[in-house]
């Protein structure tokens, strides 16, 4: 009898948003962790340019060495490279997308922030009648809108962190000559953030992995991490701080149509003299760990994940999801946000949260893309 012939999978990752470095690294990982008896990998990679080529899949090469962060232009091959099967991808200029996309089974997006994690991708793919992992459209949109998400959140009863939004009319400059709208929305706006009382922690409203995210302890703060935070996203989040442990929970789609599943929670430990969990504290320094399990009672680790499958459920999230919450001294779990394509980082939360759980990275690549495969073209 013939063997059977292996599923066909484009990984693809890079893109063009600042989050382009640790969708690298996570594609490495995922990479090296995927089972090659049962795969045909296709790696494809996005430049920060918005170019769509066929990537080196060695995961040495994507990997965090000495400190250098990896690109795809690093690893993109420098000739069009037939594929192995009937179509050959080119390598093509921005927003021309590459042909042997329909030549596969299943795409896995590894893409992170605007470009990518927001839907982007997830309606290109939609509209081509192409099957990939993850999130849908709209679930994907909502939850990297931290506004809406939180929108969504606060309909469902969720208890999440107080905040501000900070649009980009909000924060203009009044022009001379002009009438004084400006000042006054600007104004009204400082007047909102100073209720959340200080510290506060200032975000692009559809960022990641905390870039642009700083912390204000006093007026003069704030102007300058919103103008920070404005470089990567005209719309700005502004969050009262929250005392308490930063609690992090993996959600997987159930199988066949059965609720999720969740990992064991995760505690973030951050040891290296950073004031919170910012970008060198995630991928660039040692001395950030995670305890797993959380160290929190019995009934408070239940609850995060309940409420962890309860939001993934709210946004109509699929494929997967990491939830983040905040565990109070006094026991209180609040709910901060989703993340609808998590690293998957070697440091990454989700991963070692599962891992702990008993599901190992191949295992759990390969049930995230069983997941996706299983689902019908479509509207859901």
């Amino acid at each position: 009898m013939a063997d059977q012939r292996k599923i066909r999978v484009a990984v693809v990752f890079g893109g063009r948003s600042a989050e382009h470095a640790v969708s690298c690294v996570g594609a490495g990982n995922v990479l090296a962790a995927i089972d090659p008896d049962r795969y045909e990998v296709v790696p494809i990679g996005i430049t920060r340019a918005g170019q769509w080529v066929l990537a080196d899949g060695d995961p040495a090469r994507l990997a965090i060495t000495g400190g250098k962060l990896p690109s795809v232009e690093s690893v993109a091959r420098p000739d069009p490279v037939p594929a192995p099967a009937t179509a050959g991808l080119v390598v093509t200029g921005p927003g021309q997308v590459p042909r042997i996309l329909a030549d596969v089974d299943v795409v896995l997006p590894l893409l992170h922030g605007a470009y990518g994690e927001d839907g982007t991708i997830q309606g290109l793919l939609e509209l081509a009648r192409i099957r990939y992992a993850g999130a849908g459209v709209f679930a994907s949109a909502a939850s990297m809108d931290k506004e809406y998400m939180k929108l969504i959140f606060r309909s469902h009863g969720f208890p999440v962190v107080p905040y501000v939004v900070v649009h980009d009319r909000d924060w203009r400059p009044a022009s001379a000559g002009a009438a004084p709208s400006a000042a006054v929305q600007r104004k009204r706006v400082l007047d909102e953030i100073a209720e959340l009382g200080w510290p506060v922690f200032v975000k692009p409203a559809r960022g990641g992995s905390s870039i642009g995210t700083a912390k204000a302890s006093d007026g003069a703060g704030l102007h300058e991490a919103i103008e920070a935070a404005r470089q990567h996203d005209p719309k700005v989040l502004v969050e009262a701080g929250i005392a308490g442990m930063e609690v992090e929970c993996g959600v997987l789609e159930g199988m066949d149509g059965a609720p999720p599943d969740t990992s064991l929670p995760a505690q973030i430990r951050v040891n290296g003299g950073q004031e919170f969990y910012d970008f060198e504290a995630k991928y660039l320094d040692a001395a950030t760990d995670m305890a797993i399990p959380a160290p929190i009672p019995a009934a408070d680790t239940r609850e995060i994940r309940r409420l962890a499958a309860a939001a993934f459920d709210a946004v109509s999230c699929e494929g997967l999801a990491r939830v983040d919450f905040f565990y109070t001294p006094d026991g209180q779990v609040i709910l901060n946000e989703i993340n609808t394509l998590p690293g998957l980082t070697p440091g990454s939360g989700f991963p070692l949260m599962w891992e702990a759980t008993g599901l190992p990275l191949p295992q759990l690549v390969d049930r995230i893309l069983q997941t996706a495969l299983r689902r019908p073209l479509g509207l859901r």
